[in-house]
C-alpha cells in the first residue's frame, strides 16, 4: 500500500529554477519601485530645494529652528530667528518637509 503511494508521487520537473528566477526578479522590481526610486526622488527634491533657497525664505532646520534666510554662501545659510539674532547653518541642515509645512501654516 505504501509502495503504491510512493509510486504515485512524481519527481519535480526542471522548471522550478525558471519560476524561482521569475519570482526573485519580480521581488527585485517591487523593491526598486517601492523603496529605491522614491528615496532617490526625495533626495533629488531636497537637493533642488537647497539650491533654490534665497534671501527672505522662511525655513526650518532639521533640528526644528524656524527662521528667515538672511544671507547665504555656497555651503552655509544665515538665518534670522529674531530681531538681530542671526545663526549660521550648513545648507544641508535645512529641512524640505518641515519648511513646506511651516509655509503652509503661516
Amino acid at each position: 500500500m505504501i509502495y503504491g503511494i510512493l509510486l504515485q508521487t512524481q519527481a519535480p520537473q526542471g522548471g522550478g529554477l525558471v519560476q524561482q528566477l521569475i519570482l526573485f526578479g519580480g521581488i527585485a522590481l517591487v523593491f526598486y519601485f517601492f523603496m529605491i526610486r522614491p528615496q532617490q526622488k526625495k533626495q533629488k527634491d531636497q537637493k533642488k530645494f537647497i539650491n533654490e533657497i534665497k534671501k527672505g525664505d522662511n525655513v526650518v532646520t532639521i533640528g526644528g529652528m524656524h527662521g528667515k534666510v538672511y544671507a547665504q554662501t555656497d555651503d552655509t545659510v544665515t538665518i534670522e530667528v529674531d530681531k538681530s539674532v542671526k545663526l549660521t547653518f550648513e545648507k544641508s541642515s535645512i529641512s524640505l518637509e518641515a519648511s513646506k509645512r511651516a509655509n503652509e501654516k503661516g
